[in-house]
Order: C-alpha cells, then structure tokens, then sequence
C-alpha cells in the first residue's frame, strides 16, 4: 500500500498489539488511518443473538478501516489482531494531508476501496444464490487472488478456518467441511494434515 517512509513523514508512528487485543471498536468514530506492517487482522461484529459476523481478514501490506475514516461515521465494526501484530498509525488529518499532496496513493486508496466493494458484491450473490460448494470455492479463489497466500508444492494453503469459512459465506461449519470433502473428491482441492490446498 503506502510506503512506510510516506507515512513517517506525515507522521505515523509504529504500534503493536497482541493477539486478541482490539484495535478499534464498533460504534467508535474513527481517528487513524491503520496498515498492517506484521500480523493478521479481523474486522467482525455480532447480532443480537451473539452470531459473530465477519466483515473481512487483512494481512500484511493491507489497510483497514478507511470508510468511515472518509466518511465520518462510526466504525460498523471492532478490529481485532489475531495474531501478535505490527501496525503503522496516521492522525486522519495528517493522512488526509498525505492523499491531498499525493494523488497517485489516492488512485491506490480508491482502487483497494473498489477492490473490497467488488468482493462484497459478489459474495452477497453468491450467499444468496449458489450453492455452498460454489460459494467455498469462490472465496477461495478471491483469497488466493487477494490477500497474499503462500504457494507450496502442493498448492495455494488456505489459512482459514472452517469456522472463518462459514462465517464469510453464510454457511453452516458442518456445511463447508461437506463443501470442502466434496471439492476434494472433484480434484478442485486438496486436504494434507487437515490443511487445505488449491
């Protein structure tokens, strides 16, 4: 995303959080612009049943939480590291200075919104119209386009859990390992040591 030095120089500040630690939450108007340097993050809620709904996982080089950061409102959802995780921080005003002085990182801003747009479009047709093998293997393929998964001599590893899997489609965990043995069976996935391969 933005290069570190560019951020130090409007005034970032580096930031670490421990695993399970939240970095903002729901219902809070949103101060900073955040990028991960290290680590996972995920932005999640809940509905008044306590069902946690997942509104996204980011990793190194991503950004989170810049919608309301433009739009001052409050956050719709909590971020919480998942792992022991590195953030570099910027004052909103310092980074909004950043975008004005800088058109091209805008461009990347506004193509990295259109990107999470795009796939919130397309997972919301998915979970209201495909069946559940369809919609594992669709995000699936979007993660391995998108959020920087390693490749190995057995494939692409999906680091989601059956959990994360069915709270980001709309299934049931039940559902998605039947999805998942399914498209082992058809050669569209791989399963060793219970890890999941495309």
């Amino acid at each position: 995303m933005i290069a570190i030095e560019l951020l130090e120089k409007y005034g970032a500040v580096k930031k670490r959080y421990d695993k399970a630690s939240t970095i903002f939450e729901e219902g809070k108007l949103p101060t900073h612009y955040y990028q991960i340097l290290s680590g996972e993050v995920k932005m999640n809620n809940y509905n008044d049943d306590g069902r946690e709904f997942i509104q996204g996982f980011f990793y190194e080089n991503q950004c989170f939480g810049e919608p309301p950061l433009f739009l001052n409102r409050v956050y719709p959802a909590s971020a919480v590291a998942l792992e022991n995780t590195e953030l570099i921080c910027i004052i909103k005003e310092c980074f909004l200075e950043l975008l004005a002085n800088n058109p091209a990182i805008s461009i990347t801003i506004i193509e990295n919104l259109a990107q999470r747009l795009y796939y919130k479009s397309v997972m919301a047709a998915e979970i209201s119209s495909e069946e559940p093998e369809h919609r594992v293997l669709t995000l699936i393929d979007y993660a391995i386009a998108n959020f920087n998964l390693k490749k190995s001599q057995h494939g692409y590893l999906i680091n989601f859990t059956r959990q994360q899997i069915g709270d980001l489609t709309g299934l049931r965990v039940e559902t998605v390992i039947r999805a998942i043995k399914s498209l082992e069976k058809k050669g569209l996935l791989k399963i060793i040591n219970r890890k999941v391969y495309r």
